[in-house]
């Protein structure tokens, strides 16, 4: 039975660690938090070592058929696209490869006339020989889909379900197959069953009540570890930020997540779960990014951008308005004119910057961490 059959009652009927983690997440005063935070650097220290490992997320197109009004690539949204082409791609690719990167993200809207037909095949193609870690952020699929990206060289896969709030997520979800709540909810499921081995999941913070958001994800973090057991696991708490079309939605700000209580969330995943990789990305400012590295967090994006050829300036060729979804062609484009961005990133400091304060805090920054050699045989 998948995790969407019984969400509502893993909710209602918790397991022992989901009760021992309710308890942890309840309100407490700043000395049991300090408590937390330094049991969190602890455990993560005796089971990542002084590591960080760092990505970077490589926007294909954000051509999307979803209407999310929490979104920049938002169906409606008369942004500037485009799609790279393959070679395009690699070019963004060798340009993060050149900053030392050998995990890459590969993201990408909801668009079956623009990411699909083997084009994320053909982009994993280019790449493979180049970057040893290729994961993906794109629309759901079926799990044969799931196969062939495997198939042809993805090993990871992020999926966030934004909200697990349904009421949320479907006033919020206005058209589109990303309406499908129960659907997205399984997505990590058929992944696995399509062969990957490492899946990322994580709520979006700022669109409903953040202990259910974080309990919810808890308790399908608990279920995927004891039913997809044969996959590693990452989590993600990525906080609302600006983007285009910010006037469809305005976050409620009594349902945000603080940096106080990011902390809280922080120490009580790890005590929990105490080999789950934690992300953290540059959404967060760079000050708190830095006090957080140490604390229970094990990946990290630095130098990020979040438009399609937002590394080297690709793809403003084919630079182009949507209105309610059509394409509308450009009489002009400025120089400075290019594909918009998902949203605004906060910590916008160089790669090097970056891997440089990673050391100085007593951490080795990890580039790599596999290689197909690995399982070659003579």
């Amino acid at each position: 039975m998948s995790f969407a059959k019984q969400f509502e009652t893993l909710m209602e009927e918790p397991s022992p660690l989901m009760r021992r983690f309710r308890k942890l997440l309840a309100p407490c005063p700043d000395g049991r938090l300090e408590a937390m935070a330094r049991q969190s650097q602890a455990i993560t220290r005796r089971h990542f070592g002084k590591t960080m490992r760092l990505f970077a997320p490589l926007y294909l197109s954000n051509e999307c058929v979803n209407n999310c009004q929490y979104c920049g690539f938002s169906r409606d949204n008369p942004i500037f696209r485009t799609t790279l082409t393959v070679p395009q791609v690699v070019a963004e690719a060798k340009h993060l490869y050149d900053q030392g990167f050998r995990n890459i993200l590969l993201v990408a809207g909801e668009h079956p006339r623009f990411v699909s037909d083997g084009y994320l095949q053909e982009c994993i193609d280019a790449l493979k020989n180049l970057i040893p870690t290729i994961g993906i952020e794109v629309g759901p699929m079926e799990d044969d889909q799931y196969g062939e990206l495997v198939e042809h060289g993805a090993e990871g896969l992020v999926v966030y379900q934004e909200t697990y709030h349904q009421e949320t997520y479907e006033t919020l979800h206005t058209s589109g197959p990303k309406k499908k709540f129960h659907w997205r909810l399984d997505c990590p499921e058929r992944a696995y069953a399509g062969g990957f081995r490492r899946i990322g999941i994580g709520a979006l913070f700022g669109l409903a009540d953040w202990r259910h958001e974080a309990i919810s994800l808890a308790t399908h973090l608990d279920y995927l570890m004891r039913s997809c057991w044969k996959a590693s696991f990452t989590i993600a708490f990525p906080r609302m930020r600006p983007h285009a079309g910010n006037h469809q939605y305005t976050p409620d700000p009594a349902l945000s997540l603080n940096d106080r209580n990011l902390v809280h969330l922080i120490a009580a995943f790890r005590m929990c779960f105490p080999q789950v990789g934690i992300i953290l990305s540059t959404r967060e400012p760079a000050g708190l990014r830095d006090s957080l590295f140490p604390l229970g967090v094990t990946h990290i994006s630095a130098g990020s951008q979040t438009d399609p050829g937002g590394y080297t300036g690709a793809g403003t060729e084919d630079l182009h308005l949507t209105v309610k979804g059509r394409r509308v062609e450009l009489d002009e484009l400025a120089s400075s004119d290019r594909a918009t961005g998902q949203f605004e990133i906060d910590d916008k400091r160089p790669v090097e910057e970056i891997a440089r304060l990673i050391k100085t805090q007593g951490l080795d920054p990890i580039w790599k961490d596999w290689d197909p050699a690995i399982l070659a045989t003579k």
